[in-house]
């Protein structure tokens, strides 16, 4: 973290900045169609849906809008049935999302900066906020649900991807009660008979922050869900899970809401990093009996979006996580578009040794070249594990766009990589295992990668066993899909 990670590469780019880009132009076509462009062949064992959430449209009526985490949802869903594909995607119809789409104006402020025409008189003091669903989309309970994590989910059907309107997951919600974005799922829950558990948390901020823990059963009924307060404010965007506790890394930032209450710019443009701060490790027991046995444990600053996985061996936790030496800030003048990767720190694999009796941390970078959004066979969540695979950049040092994916072999140290550079863009992996598949890396490494060339988006389908053969399996899409955020794979 903090003075450990490597610094950006002064070698040529594998990529133009102008390809990258392109990538960022709004789809507002809804799509439906089998298709039909395809590189290699299907694996016909390969049944069930990819969707994919992510903002789809950057501008409305013509404004743009300033940050892509604002864009308003658009799920995308890749059906594969006896070795063919269809694609289809869809809008989630969010109140604020057809106001605005009628108006074919900003009507709403976004978190991260998008303004509403008329300067900071027309913002000062509007405190509303649009629930863009834009973030994740799972299927859980019977219900497909598009989610973002300041506010309840949407629920879509799973055939059509018509929005069917806001869901509290049958009164488990609250009114005003929020369901993150990552939601972990435990193969083999001990609060829940040993079956599945959807475990899954919310965020309320403050002077306090509360943290509410959320399980649920196969059937979507509650198991438990239990509060629990923190001192200070907490940007929290991510969780793992072990069988016994939820862990969160309490980021070290610091939100003062004046610029944000007077219309000046986004609240997210009002979170600074405190790098003289340690980031906190909350390990909160999932068996709400034991909720007294909360720890805090101290680590070095630095900052996390996403973690990979968490396993317990005795007293202790360990705990895989993409690391940032500091939080960059969202500049309220700056066009996103224009981001110089070589300025910035890359995100970094390292892995925390957090010891529950004694409150010691150690930790040991295991990757150093720039990668996110990582992916593990869903078997072994909250479990020791051997395989991981990553977005990734092409280039092994500094920071850059994702071109590609990299596997990490945590037993044997190994690494394989597979890269659309220098024209391609990559996205979120998802891992998908084979059926009766023999082993934890049997399977398939699903992925959408903007092609800058054709201006269009590609599905490719990679081996998990040997991912440096390249794909198995290219679709061509008609069309391009902005860079997305998160996704699963439905057996649907």
């Amino acid at each position: 973290m903090q003075n450990l990670t490597s610094k950006p590469s002064k070698t040529e780019r594998p990529y133009d900045p102008e390809d990258w880009k392109r990538g960022y132009g709004s789809q507002p076509n809804e799509y439906d169609y089998a298709i039909a462009d395809i590189d290699g062949t299907i694996p016909p064992d390969l049944e069930g849906t990819l969707f994919r959430n992510g903002p789809g449209l950057l501008d409305i009526g013509g404004l743009p809008i300033h940050h892509p985490f604002d864009g308003d949802g658009m799920i995308s869903a890749i059906a594969f049935r006896d070795g063919r594909a269809h694609y289809r995607n869809r809008y989630v119809r969010t109140p604020g999302y057809l106001e605005e789409q009628k108006a074919q104006t900003i009507r709403y402020r976004g978190v991260f900066g998008t303004q509403k025409p008329g300067g900071w008189l027309a913002n000062a003091f509007d405190l509303r906020t649009k629930n863009i669903a834009n973030t994740q989309v799972i299927y859980w309970g019977g219900k497909l649900l598009a989610l973002w994590e300041a506010a309840q989910p949407h629920r879509l059907d799973p055939e059509t991807l018509e929005t069917l309107g806001i869901d509290d997951l049958g009164g488990i919600l609250e009114p005003g009660e929020a369901f993150a974005a990552h939601p972990r799922i435990d193969p083999r829950s001990q609060f829940n008979g040993g079956e599945p558990s959807l475990v899954n948390f919310a965020i309320k901020p403050g002077l306090s922050t509360t943290i509410t823990i959320y399980e649920l059963a196969p059937d979507g009924g509650l198991v438990h869900k239990h509060d629990h307060s923190v001192p200070g404010f907490a940007f929290i965007h991510d969780f793992a899970i072990t069988p016994n506790y939820c862990i969160f890394l309490q980021n070290p930032v610091r939100f003062n809401p004046l610029p944000y209450l007077f219309g000046l710019c986004g609240a997210g443009q009002c979170i600074n990093f405190q790098p003289n701060e340690p980031t906190r490790a909350i390990v909160i027991p999932r068996d709400p009996k034991r909720r007294s046995h909360k720890k805090v444990l101290e680590i070095e600053s630095g900052f996390v979006f996403h973690h990979v996985n968490a396993f317990e061996t005795g007293d202790e936790i360990y705990l895989d996580s993409i690391c940032y030496e500091s939080l960059p800030g969202v500049d309220p003048q700056a066009n996103f578009r224009d981001t110089d990767f070589t300025v910035l720190e890359p995100g970094q694999l390292w892995r925390f040794n957090l010891n529950l009796t004694t409150g010691e941390v150690k930790r040991q970078m295991v990757e150093s070249r720039c990668c996110e959004f990582p992916t593990i066979h869903p078997d072994r969540m909250g479990r020791s594990y051997r395989y991981l695979y990553l977005g990734a950049a092409h280039q092994p040092e500094g920071n850059a766009p994702l071109q590609g994916v990299l596997k990490v072999d945590l037993e044997t140290g190994d690494r394989q990589l597979w890269s659309a550079a220098p024209r391609g863009f990559a996205g979120e992996p998802v891992f998908v295992p084979r059926p009766d598949g023999n082993s934890e890396d049997d399977g398939w490494v699903l992925m959408l990668v903007y092609n800058s060339e054709t201006h269009q988006s590609d599905v490719v389908i990679l081996d998990g066993k040997d991912v440096n053969q390249g794909p198995v399996a290219r679709l061509h899409l008609k069309h391009h899909i902005p860079y997305g955020l998160h996704g699963t794979f439905a057996k649907l």
